[in-house]
């Protein structure tokens, strides 16, 4: 079955990536696209998801750069608004394990200033899902547009959210007091440890998994790195250990961890609805596949997930 269309709304970043320079004190930087939505919306499409990105985006040349690389992974950019501000940019450090440490600019940046008039004339009809988070839905003045925008998607479209919380930017108590709504609107909600512990601090994976189902997610998936994920349907409960690989960075693997969720469960008829129909077996099987699609980003640099054909041989190669 061939998966039916995903709208991703939100913002792209520029990851400049610091590295030694040649000369004394300078610092060369390696500028990346990325941005958690848009790294999502390219790797949905390099799966073979018809997506469509909902952006908006500068005309400098870092908003040059996204729309060449959305384009290139075969992301429609139909409905991207060519944006007067400047992108947001995010330099990157890596820790010896290969974990990013970010430093953001973005006051005033392109990514944040959504209005109503914008969406108005998005069409839905050919949509099964809509996917946002990250900072498109705390940053204002535009998150209260976002959040208008998946209160009028909810009733045709199944409603995926990544909190993807950065603290550096926005405090942790803005997304603590609108996850509750998230939840409302919410079918699918993906998260990191990290963010769990910032969302709800000391308290068991488990436990979060039903204070989120409590408040209307129907799937939450806990991804832990090198631990898996933990899945939760409704409360019944799986574990998915992670794909053995040798890590390069992490950076973008979350994003590749929701695309490769949503991909699957998009291939097999199960979004476009409350997910009623899912069982946590076809849960499992998407689970395993997303954590295939995230090994495969973290064994090279940057935000740059894996096309299809990749998969395909990753599975030939395995046997399968």
């Amino acid at each position: 079955m061939s998966p039916r269309q995903i709208t991703v709304l939100g913002e792209c970043v520029a990851d400049a990536f610091a590295e030694p320079a040649s000369a004394p004190n300078e610092l060369a930087l390696r500028v990346l696209p990325g941005g958690g939505p848009a790294n999502t919306a390219a790797a949905l499409a390099r799966l073979g998801t018809p997506a469509r990105f909902l952006a908006r985006l500068s005309d400098d040349v870092f908003g040059r750069l996204f729309r060449s690389h959305l384009e290139a992974s075969g992301v429609d950019l139909s409905h991207a608004v060519t944006a007067a501000e400047p992108s947001t940019l995010a330099v990157t450090e890596l820790d010896a394990q290969g974990q990013a440490v970010f430093s953001f600019h973005a006051e005033a940046t392109a990514d944040w200033q959504w209005t109503n008039e914008e969406l108005a004339g998005v069409d839905l009809s050919e949509t099964a899902c809509v996917h946002t988070g990250s900072l498109a839905l705390v940053r204002e003045p535009g998150a209260a547009v976002v959040e208008e925008f998946l209160a009028t998607a909810a009733p045709q479209a199944t409603i995926s959210i990544d909190p993807n919380v950065r603290p550096l930017l926005v405090r942790p108590e803005v997304y603590r007091a609108r996850l509750a709504h998230w939840c409302e609107l919410a079918d699918v909600l993906r998260l990191s440890e990290d963010d769990l512990a910032l969302l709800l601090p000391d308290t068991s994976p488990e436990r979060a998994c039903d204070i989120w189902h409590a408040a209307g997610a129907r799937l939450v998936v806990i991804t832990r790195g090198a631990e898996g994920a933990l899945a939760s349907l409704g409360g019944e409960r799986l574990r998915v250990p992670a794909v053995a690989t040798r890590v390069v960075d992490t950076v973008g693997a979350g994003d590749s961890f929701t695309a490769g969720l949503l991909h699957h469960l998009g291939a097999h008829g199960l979004l476009g609805g409350r997910l009623t129909s899912v069982r946590l077996g076809d849960v499992a099987e998407a689970c395993q596949f997303a954590a295939q699609v995230a090994a495969l980003t973290c064994s090279v640099a940057g935000p740059n997930p894996p096309w299809q054909s990749q998969l395909t041989q990753l599975a030939t190669a395995d046997g399968v």
